[in-house]
């Protein structure tokens, strides 16, 4: 019995070394991995080899044997994003875009009032004191250096600029800032991945209702951004004295919201996720305002100021090319946030501003009453008169 198991561990060893020095295996061979892996998966196709034997009526999945093509695995799948917290957010946000606006036209217009009554009452201060106060100023003026008066007067200048330039393109200079603030931080690379996140709007991504606001903002190519603030800066003092600044800020900010919430259910029923950001649907939204409004206004282009046409038809040139554009299904421009700006601008001076702005009354009369409510209690036994 000793011979016999030294002789059959003889001839095992035997067969394993003509097994592997044989030309049939020496091409697995090459790495120690691969042939282990060859091994381990001839074990489990024998094990399932086994239990597909064994059990009647069932199917079980066999891995290929070694030299077999492996069939690629088949992807799970993919689930379009849900867009109903996108949809509350743009009805809250548009909700409260306009209400905030009602609110504060109402603040600014008692401000007004108070300042000019109390101009008036400085102006008659001022005659009373002219003379003292025209001397003071000569011997202040005098006792400045060279530099200060200087900066004196550059900031006069930018003063008097200022006040030549309209409230429309007031409104606008502040718009333009924050979004050349914003190209400035795109430079910055340790804000790139905040950047991506916060201003670019995508439906796939997990922030998806911040962005809708900010991405209005955002741009990361200086043609593009001079491009939309050149565009608002045109139709900025048109709009603003059609509608007062706030309003006009409750519509850009509503119409930057809208379109890119028509761009998330294009992008969500085409299946073509991506990124997106600019201030084109908020400027088209205001665009499209200022053409429903005054379609005969003539317009002409930079380059070529021999040519002129209505703000009508210009309006329908952009929406039948932004049309072209979503159905030949182009990527260069976000044809679907184009499209609801502009649509959002066209509905909102037909039918939202009746809607809207002229309801706010309810709320401004409660808010009048809100902060003109005194605050403290009146005392047991009423009256108030004094002992």
């Amino acid at each position: 019995m000793a011979w016999r198991g030294c002789f059959m561990k003889w001839a095992k060893i035997n067969s394993l070394h003509a097994q592997f020095l044989s030309p049939r295996s020496s091409r697995l061979t090459i790495h120690p991995q691969q042939r282990c892996g060859f091994k381990k998966a001839q074990r489990q196709s024998e094990t399932k080899r086994g239990l597909e034997e064994e059990t009647a009526g069932q199917k079980h999945a066999v891995p290929p044997l070694p030299g077999e093509p492996v069939p690629p695995m088949p992807l799970p799948p993919r689930t379009p994003p849900s867009l109903f917290r996108p949809l509350v957010f743009t009805v809250g946000f548009t909700g409260c875009s306009f209400c905030t606006a009602a609110i504060l036209q109402y603040e600014s217009a008692k401000s007004r009032v108070q300042m000019a009554m109390e101009e008036a009452k400085e102006e008659k201060r001022d005659k009373l004191v002219e003379g003292h106060t025209t001397t003071y100023w000569h011997n202040w003026w005098n006792q400045l250096s060279h530099f200060q008066k200087q900066v004196i007067l550059v900031l006069s200048v930018v003063d008097d600029w200022w006040s030549g330039l309209s409230e429309g393109q007031k409104t606008v200079t502040g718009i333009i800032a924050l979004n050349t603030l914003v190209l400035c931080c795109w430079r910055i690379p340790s804000m790139q991945r905040s950047m991506v996140k916060y201003f670019t709007s995508n439906p796939a991504s997990k922030t998806r209702c911040l962005p809708m606001v900010l991405s209005s903002f955002s741009h990361y190519s200086i043609i593009h951004m001079l491009a939309n603030m050149y565009v608002l800066w045109t139709f900025s003092t048109s709009i603003v004295s059609m509608l007062g600044r706030e309003e006009f800020l409750a519509l850009y900010l509503s119409g930057g919201v809208i379109s890119t919430f028509v761009s998330y259910v294009f992008k969500t029923t085409t299946g073509r996720l991506g990124p997106s950001l600019g201030a084109s649907g908020a400027v088209l939204t205001v665009l499209a305002a200022v053409c429903t409004k005054i379609p005969e206004a003539k317009m002409g282009i930079v380059l070529l100021p021999m040519v002129s046409f209505t703000v009508g038809n210009a309006l329908k040139a952009l929406v039948a090319l932004d049309t072209a554009g979503l159905l030949l299904r182009l990527r260069f421009f976000d044809h679907a946030a184009h499209l609801g700006g502009a649509l959002f601008g066209v509905w909102y001076i037909a039918y939202g501003n009746a809607m809207i702005w002229r309801s706010r009354e309810p709320l401004v009369r409660f808010w009048h009453e809100l902060r003109n409510k005194p605050h403290g209690r009146p005392r047991p036994g009423g009256g108030g008169g004094q002992v």
